[in-house]
């Protein structure tokens, strides 16, 4: 597996360490880590904190993250490509191996994996993942659902003891280990503190990105903000923040969290791309054209830069600019209302490039 250069995105906080700690790790293996997902991001780590979510948000999280078809990996998978994890041996069996001796559904049983709720992270599998397996088909045909499984096997120490423990479900909700006449209870749902520990940015960004799902923008400015105080190379945060301000009509305070954000990593493309947006609608069109270039110039396939470089020369006038723009478009979208768009504005061009010859 080529190490170098990897691009990581990362949803939910890993129970390892801060979050800037394995930007800091993954840097030194020639790679990038951010919060989220980015037209760059090659990789998605699923940290284990992801858990303490409802499972219904998760299981949202993860249908949209399947969609963007990027590589998704575990707390453990994570830690193990950084040296930092060793892999345990005597593994030899394969996961369709695994599914039809244990008959745990495929669908199940690769979002346990991707919570670590097994030895190994991915295949090749052991027999230690496979007596797993079994107690969890078991769990989850008596009732339990997968996320609490994965909550409690973690509740429960290294997953790799529970193959010797009798595990039982009680509603979707709560799974118990049974010792003779004892049944403890694995803690399948824990409370999260009102407020996060005053050094936790991971706290901070996850109650900011709630405040911004609901729309309640202001707020989510301040703990935005409050991450980039613990975490000053926080460039998703900065980003975020800027959304935020420019939702609420603060154009000024937007563009220097944008500005902010590719201070912190200039190769941010989205950065790049949403401050022209805003640039644009404050009539600063030569700033806005420099910042889509650069975009470009970052990703060169990034169809919507393209695109929207191609519509603000032809409202500038520059018709040949927005031609040679809306036909590089053309090369990525051919079918989109967008591609048809710009099939009618080089058309357009050209016919007013012939009256004008005429």
């Amino acid at each position: 597996m080529a190490q170098g250069g990897t691009s990581f995105g990362i949803v939910g906080a890993l129970r390892a360490f801060p979050q800037r700690l394995a930007a800091r790790a993954v840097v030194t293996r020639g790679g990038r880590l951010r919060r989220g997902i980015t037209r760059q991001t090659q990789r998605v780590v699923l940290g284990r904190r992801l858990l303490d979510r409802p499972g219904p948000e998760i299981e949202a999280k993860l249908a949209t993250l399947g969609k963007t078809g990027v590589k998704l990996v575990s707390e453990n998978g994570f830690l193990r490509w950084l040296h930092l994890l060793d892999t345990p041996e005597r593994s030899a069996m394969s996961r369709q191996s695994l599914l039809d001796q244990s008959r745990l559904p495929g669908d199940i049983f690769d979002r346990l994996a991707l919570f670590d709720a097994f030895e190994h992270d991915a295949e090749p599998f052991s027999f230690r993942d496979l007596i797993l397996a079994r107690k969890y088909a078991g769990l989850i045909a008596g009732g339990a659902s997968w996320d609490a499984v994965a909550r409690s096997v973690h509740h429960a120490g290294p997953v790799a003891s529970l193959t010797a423990r009798s595990l039982h479900p009680e509603g979707p909700q709560k799974i118990y280990a049974v010792d003779g006449a004892m049944k403890t209870e694995l803690d399948g749902q824990r409370l999260l503190p009102l407020e996060p520990a005053e050094d936790d940015s991971e706290e901070y960004f996850a109650l900011a990105e709630d405040a911004e799902m609901a729309k309640l923008y202001a707020e989510a400015t301040v703990l935005y903000g409050r991450c980039l105080s613990l975490d000053p190379s926080d460039s998703v945060a900065a980003y975020n923040r800027a959304n935020c301000f420019r939702a609420l009509g603060e154009s000024d305070d937007a563009a220097a969290a944008y500005a902010q954000a590719i201070k912190i990593d200039p190769s941010f493309v989205e950065a790049w791309f949403n401050y022209a947006a805003l640039l644009r609608d404050e009539k600063k069109i030569g700033a806005a054209r420099a910042h889509l270039k650069r975009a470009i110039a970052i990703d060169p396939d990034y169809a919507d830069a393209i695109y929207n470089l191609a519509s603000l020369e032809f409202d500038a006038g520059d018709l040949p600019a927005a031609r040679v723009a809306w036909s590089r478009y053309l090369e990525l979208d051919q079918d989109s209302d967008w591609a048809k768009t710009a099939t009618r504005g080089i058309a357009f061009v050209d016919l007013n490039t012939r009256k004008s010859a005429g």
